[in-house]
């Protein structure tokens, strides 16, 4: 089992940055694929940002790339999203998510665990 708890959501006007935080417990944190999801009301986790447990290849979406940057420190155990140039449009609940799948998922189905989310506002 694995244990996430995100940090570090708020509200920003746009054009401002955040840094999300995933702190995780449990089972060796290092060999998971790690990643970063949205969601807002009505609609299904968007896949963000994704990070193979070695820390070497990210993967972003399209709506990101450019503006955020996804991190891994396995010896603190914790995930983080830098987030620049933020844009209304931003404005959801961000999850972390850990997968055991050998390649890195984007989809939300292949992910194993997950945080309870916490609540980004880029105001306009």
């Amino acid at each position: 089992q694995v244990q996430l708890v995100e940090s570090g959501g708020g509200l920003v006007q746009a054009g401002g940055s955040l840094r999300l935080s995933c702190a995780a417990s449990g089972r060796t944190f290092s060999t998971y694929n790690m990643a970063w999801f949205r969601q807002t009301p009505g609609n299904e986790r968007e896949f963000v940002a994704a990070i193979r447990w070695t820390g070497v290849t990210t993967y972003y979406a399209d709506s990101v790339k450019g503006r955020f940057t996804i991190s891994i420190d396995n010896v603190k155990n914790t995930l983080y999203l830098q987030m620049n140039s933020l844009k209304p449009e931003d404005t959801a609940v961000y999850y972390c998510a850990a997968s055991n799948f050998l390649t890195v998922p984007r989809r939300a189905p292949e992910y194993d665990y997950w945080g309870q989310g916490t609540q980004v506002t880029v105001s306009s």
